[in-house]
């Protein structure tokens, strides 16, 4: 075996000393690194040039509460269960869609799906379509605005005779705007049992 040429280097044999500068070094590349960090991501996007930004993008989504939805709730108040906002239109401001159904003690009362929109002065939100009227006695689960689209699953009832606990059809649904109204489509063979 050859024997090195190089003296035995001092920094193989660790001391106390070796790891105290370990450490406050870990400690400045740590501070240092806490004061140079990026500023905060967002998701917006940046702002237009002056000038150029829309009355419409100005407009912030509608917010349900305190709007009348169409619902009969006698003595206790409608709740909104689930909302979603983007822009289903494509006219630039966004409309919210919220889910409501009257705040029973017990039972399970029936949801009602509304579509709110505001005017572009920024106006009251108000109910400008009504997707799924709870007199249809039907629970709205796994709802969503994709795309334009406002889908969700529909859990109602084969008969009047199956108990309001116990919803036994299971019908997923999607409503787009056409110009002129939201159109309903269900893929066919969708209603489960």
């Amino acid at each position: 075996m050859q024997q090195s040429a190089v003296p035995e280097l001092a920094h193989t044999h660790t001391r106390p000393i070796h790891w105290v500068a370990t450490a406050t070094a870990v400690a400045g590349v740590v501070a240092l690194a806490s004061v140079a960090q990026p500023g905060s991501a967002t998701a917006a996007q940046s702002a237009p040039a002056a000038g150029s930004r829309s009355a419409a993008a100005a407009v912030a989504p509608p917010d349900p509460a305190g709007v009348r939805f169409p619902l009969q709730c006698g003595p206790v108040k409608a709740v909104v269960a689930k909302k979603a906002t983007g822009d289903l239109d494509g006219d630039g401001r966004p409309e919210t869609v919220a889910v409501v159904h009257c705040d029973a003690p017990m039972g399970t009362p029936p949801d009602g799906v509304y579509v709110l929109t505001r005017a572009a002065d920024g106006g009251r939100p108000r109910v400008v379509a009504t997707l799924v009227e709870p007199g249809q006695r039907l629970t709205v689960t796994d709802f969503t605005l994709r795309a334009r689209a406002v889908s969700a699953t529909l859990l109602g009832y084969s008969s009047d005779a199956v108990p309001s606990c116990c919803p036994d059809v299971k019908t997923p649904a999607t409503w787009r705007w056409n110009g002129s109204a939201f159109l309903r489509s269900t893929p066919a063979g969708a209603h489960a049992v």
